[in-house]
């Protein structure tokens, strides 16, 4: 699917690590909520409360799962899963544009 049908788009812009990951909030009706968002080459950790997809439209980074020591490259066209309750830790290569699907 090349676009969202229907959705709501929170005006206010998420603004992460001075400027370097940047993303909008969509909320479908059915109430589930999207970010759609840009990440600058640079290294990030992310928590989180519900289960994500991550979805790499376009672009690459490696990413490390809490626990893990293991870094898993991923570029665009492919997608990763982080649990709930924990946190993440990517390295961005290339500039990288995803969706993130609070699951």
């Amino acid at each position: 699917m090349s676009k969202f049908e229907s959705v709501s788009v929170v005006k206010a812009a998420n603004v992460y690590f001075d400027g370097n990951v940047t993303s909008r909030s969509v909320e479908f009706a059915d109430g589930s909520l999207k970010t759609l968002g840009i990440m600058l080459p640079g290294e990030y950790k992310f928590n989180t409360g519900k289960p994500e997809l991550m979805e790499i439209q376009s672009g690459e980074l490696t990413y490390c799962l809490a626990g893990e020591t293991t870094w898993h490259s991923i570029k665009g066209g492919q997608a990763f899963n982080v649990p709930g309750n924990s946190h993440f830790l990517l390295k961005v290569t290339k500039v990288t544009d995803y969706i993130c699907s609070f699951l």
